[in-house]
């Protein structure tokens, strides 16, 4: 199985919590049944990426990263790469390139998905990231670093997060919560 083929599966097994998730997720499911490339950051205008949410092992914080192009405070998460095998790999991969963390006890079912105007990502103009999201648990006490894209790594408390975060963030915040806590 592809790349492409993975996430066809994992979306298309996914339940959606709600109605705005099951449009997300059609919405990609159909970009990828139209575009064979469509996992790929040369999709224009739109490609699929894959995320992680980073809670501390007691689910009371998060770690973030200060994204150098954007200068906002995100979840960890990015494109698609020639190697990547699945849509979770991919996911995985980036939390640990970004947060400098060396393990992490990875949930490999999607938690939410979304679909965000990105400006800065192609030079032929805004792109649309399609977005899996997952969630994953830092060891106690596990160092991180910031990566070459990132200005800052820190944790932050669930309930002091920084502003300008995505209008979603509080939602994943707590579907991954829940979904860490149902473990």
């Amino acid at each position: 199985m592809n790349l492409h083929d993975d996430a066809l599966d994992v979306l298309g097994s996914w339940t959606a919590p709600d109605a705005a998730q099951e449009q997300h997720r059609q919405r990609i499911l159909a970009h990828l049944e139209e575009h064979p490339e469509g996992m790929r950051r040369e999709c224009f205008p739109a490609h699929v990426t894959a995320g992680t949410l980073v809670l501390s092992h007691d689910g009371q914080a998060v770690l973030l990263n200060l994204h150098r192009k954007a200068k906002r405070w995100f979840a960890f998460g990015g494109h698609c790469e020639e190697q990547d095998e699945t849509l979770a790999g991919v996911a995985l991969r980036e939390a640990l390139e970004e947060s400098g963390l060396s393990s992490l006890d990875f949930i490999a079912t999607p938690v939410q998905l979304d679909e965000h105007a990105v400006p800065f990502c192609d030079p032929r103009g805004t792109v649309a990231h399609l977005d899996v999201r997952f969630v994953a648990v830092a060891p106690e006490g596990a160092a991180h670093a910031a990566s070459d894209e990132s200005l800052d790594v820190r944790w932050w408390p669930v309930d002091q997060l920084p502003e300008g975060l995505e209008d979603d963030m509080d939602r994943l915040i707590a579907l991954a919560r829940d979904l860490v806590a149902a473990r």
